[in-house]
């Protein structure tokens, strides 16, 4: 089936819609888990199956380098030799552009990279990116784009959206299959860049060929929440509503349901998983630091109200003994959980939405997860 994009309902500006792509079926607003490498740290696509996972993420740059673009091809790509049978969206290597920023130099062929493995340069163009998101086996693939970091001058600020918009339409050219392309927004806490780099994309077209998706980037790269929140509010009800709308590298909890109150579609990032790996775990009643005294001696699971296997089978105090012997099991059972939850809190989301309570919805979950800002980590 080619992509498709249907909108069921909407509660405000939030949507509730059911994606079709090329590999499945995904229901959203949505949380794509993230496995930089062709793998969730600490977890099998049996554990993601398990949990009803329909879409996880992929970075290309990474996957570009090591195996590298001939051996993916050899392989028959990622979905293939991860045994994931749904939907696979992957990052251009856009983000590296802000992440590996000493170790790159942009020009308008692309992006020169000092290859972090072994020092070498190499070289990502669009065509490339495409290239090798092609061969990863990806349903969704996204466009190599300029993510500046916040904050940023109006100079950079155009730069970044100028660039894009060249790259995106190199991008589309270079498209040789059907798996879906997004476009990219950028325009960093400016409303009215975004809106005319939105209009750009929106409008862009080349050999007939459109964008089946667009994406707000840059963002969680430096900026406050709440500056973050305030130009969501401005700009996501603009995108086209017949597309999905995608937020990527975001982010924490409160981000996520703030994001869906504006009509954002689909959500990712590493969070659940590192975070997990240092002993940060969500839960219904707010975050528990797992490694802390209080919970040496706990009988009760780490969530009540959550059914993953983690929360099933384990009490606190042996989560605890785990994190603090530096036993593997502890970010395994913790990833577990924390990816159990974010899926677990999208598929709440969707059915307030679909019931017209997730005003809410919100409130009770933001009053349940204690403060936002002491519980804050870093996204991505």
């Amino acid at each position: 089936m080619s992509f498709q994009f249907e909108v069921h309902s909407k509660d405000g500006q939030a949507r509730r819609a059911t994606m079709h792509t090329i590999h499945g079926v995904v229901q959203t607003p949505v949380f794509m888990p993230v496995g930089t490498a062709g793998a969730l740290k600490g977890l099998l696509s049996r554990d993601l199956l398990d949990m009803g996972a329909e879409i996880i993420l992929a970075n290309t740059y990474h996957l570009w380098l090591r195996p590298g673009l001939n051996t993916l091809k050899q392989v028959g790509g990622v979905r293939k030799w991860a045994k994931w049978p749904h939907s696979l969206l992957t990052d251009s290597g856009g983000f590296q552009v802000f992440s590996l920023a000493k170790l790159r130099e942009i020009r308008e062929e692309g992006v020169d990279f000092q290859n972090h493995l072994d020092g070498l340069r190499a070289t990502l163009t669009p065509e490339l990116s495409i290239e090798t998101q092609e061969a990863i086996g990806a349903s969704i693939m996204m466009i190599l784009d300029v993510c500046p970091a916040l904050p940023a001058t109006q100079e950079e600020l155009r730069f970044a959206c100028d660039q894009t918009t060249r790259w995106a339409a190199r991008a589309l050219r270079a498209k040789k299959t059907n798996n879906a392309l997004f476009g990219i927004v950028q325009g960093g806490l400016d409303p009215s860049m975004r809106l005319r780099h939105l209009e750009a994309l929106a409008e862009l077209k080349e050999d007939g060929r459109s964008f089946e998706g667009l994406a707000l980037g840059g963002l969680s790269v430096g900026e406050k929440p709440e500056d973050m929140y305030a130009l969501l509010k401005q700009v996501t009800h603009h995108f086209p509503e017949e597309k999905p709308r995608y937020l990527m590298g975001v982010g924490t909890p409160w981000d996520l349901l703030e994001a869906v109150e504006t009509g954002v579609d689909m959500f990712d990032c590493v969070m659940p998983t590192r975070n997990a790996r240092n002993g940060s775990l969500f839960t219904s009643r707010g975050v528990v630091r797992i490694k802390n005294e209080q919970y040496s001696l706990s009988n009760e699971p780490l969530d009540p109200d959550c059914d993953c296997f983690t929360c099933k089978n384990y009490e606190k105090s042996y989560l605890r003994h785990l994190y603090h012997t530096n036993e593997i099991n502890g970010g395994i059972l913790g990833s577990m959980h924390n990816i159990a939850f974010y899926l677990n809190l999208m598929k709440n989301v969707r059915a307030s939405i679909e019931s017209k309570t997730f005003a809410s919805f919100k409130e009770k979950s933001f009053a349940a997860w204690g403060d936002r800002n002491a519980n804050a980590a870093t996204p991505r």
